[in-house]
């Protein structure tokens, strides 16, 4: 079953986009990845917007103290399991705001991430292959057979503990 729902969640994730107080730059390239020319679709990603029903966090810009709070609960509020990709040089460590007063820092502070992708703002080819990176880890592909190599037979274990117990 466990098999089953990788599958699912690596075929067609649905991706939640948070807003932590940034400039726009990387959110306008998150909406780019919705448009015909990028169309994420095509890899079953999902823009959804409720956490409930959301696998990937994507979270843009410096978390400031009024967002941290938000942000943890949204977090809390996905399904396990989640992960967390940090989209900006603001989400990944804070920025050019790093140090203000209002500032906690990059995402990491307030909640674990699973994927960094830098820049201000990163293209949208960058996102796209940060994700596709995320869900190919989550389900590493298979090894191919090779054609003509022949088959290993599995170990007999029956006979081996028949073996041992007399």
């Amino acid at each position: 079953m466990t098999d089953t729902k990788t599958w699912a969640r690596v075929k067609s994730p649905w991706v939640l986009h948070f807003n932590s107080g940034a400039c726009n730059g990387c959110d306008i390239e998150i909406v780019a990845l919705l448009t015909p020319k990028y169309d994420v679709e095509r890899f079953g990603i999902k823009l959804e917007p409720s956490p409930r029903h959301a696998d990937v966090l994507l979270v843009t810009g410096a978390v400031t103290h009024q967002c941290a709070e938000r942000l943890k609960r949204v977090y809390d509020q996905m399904p396990q399991p989640k992960f967390v990709v940090a989209i900006g040089a603001c989400a990944c460590s804070g920025g050019v705001f790093e140090g203000n007063y209002s500032v906690v820092g990059g995402v990491d502070k307030v909640v674990p991430v699973s994927a960094y992708i830098p820049g201000c703002p990163p293209r949208p080819e960058a996102i796209i292959d940060g994700v596709v990176k995320l869900l190919s880890a989550i389900n590493p592909p298979k090894q191919k057979k090779q054609a003509g190599a022949p088959k290993a037979e599995p170990a007999p274990i029956v006979e081996e503990v028949k073996q041992n117990a007399q």
